[in-house]
């Protein structure tokens, strides 16, 4: 479940559909990446959202491009013309997240096809992380090869941006849920949720906080160590997961309000 780390060589056009202005940007190993920037509003908390979103949904066996870090050399965009983005590339200097770039993929609607037991599946990821961005609105999803493709995870996670309620958020509902673009779908929850608390486990999680980098971890705004931030993180997973039925019936409720 490690990720590659590759290094950015040219910035090819931003993507501003996305309020944090990724960008589309090749790297050494001549792919192509959207790339999410640590110098961008919320930050390395976005990316470590995005990161873990992400690890999270692979193990589970969710179809999401591969994530890569993605380092980004101090003299890179001095040449930018536009001052924002000049700007942006300058505060994300070392270590940011690059999601692989599916070129030709089309951003999903409701009149595309999804498959009830993918949906669910979805939505209960969804329920679990506290994604507050999968909407009709922007519902974060590509279709790619006819396949569907699950892409931003960096609205995750939410508790983190207030931090001292992390564990009253660990066991909320995620009412938030409802608005979820696939929730009309999803009519097999319960089988989704059988399968994937039976293969989430504490040792998973452990391993993929584990693998926040101490890059991301130095946070100018609490007096915390990168180890005590990493506990966090595991803890409300840990707590999240063993109150899974909380969620689950949240977004049963929920699906009633379309039956």
């Amino acid at each position: 479940m490690n990720l590659r780390t590759v290094n950015v060589i040219r910035y090819i056009t931003p993507l501003r559909e996305g309020g944090s202005l990724p960008a589309l940007a090749e790297a050494d190993d001549d792919f192509k990446y959207v790339l999410k920037f640590r110098g961008a509003g919320h930050g390395v908390k976005a990316l470590i959202a995005e990161f873990l979103g992400g690890q999270i949904a692979k193990f589970l066996g969710l179809p999401i491009p591969e994530l890569v870090f993605a380092n980004l050399d101090e003299a890179f965009g001095r040449t930018e013309a536009d001052e924002e983005i000049q700007d942006l590339l300058q505060f994300s200097q070392g270590l940011n997240l690059g999601l692989h770039y599916l070129s030709g993929a089309i951003t999903y609607d409701t009149g595309n096809n999804c498959e009830a037991e993918l949906a669910s599946k979805i939505v209960w990821l969804d329920a679990f992380i506290t994604n507050v961005d999968r909407t009709f609105k922007n519902t974060n999803l590509l279709i790619w090869k006819k396949e569907l493709w699950l892409i931003d995870h960096g609205a995750a996670f939410y508790f983190h941006h207030s931090w001292d309620n992390w564990k009253a958020n660990a066991i909320t509902p995620f009412v938030l849920i409802k608005d979820h673009v696939l929730l009309p779908k999803a009519t097999e929850l319960d089988k989704a949720h059988a399968e994937f608390t039976n293969k989430l486990n504490d040792n998973i999680l452990k391993e993929i906080v584990n693998q926040i980098p101490d890059d991301w971890l130095h946070w100018e705004d609490r007096d915390i160590s990168p180890e005590e931030i990493r506990e966090v993180y595991f803890q409300f997973m840990s707590i999240r997961l063993a109150n899974a039925d909380i969620f689950l019936k949240q977004a049963q409720d929920a699906r009633k309000t379309f039956i």
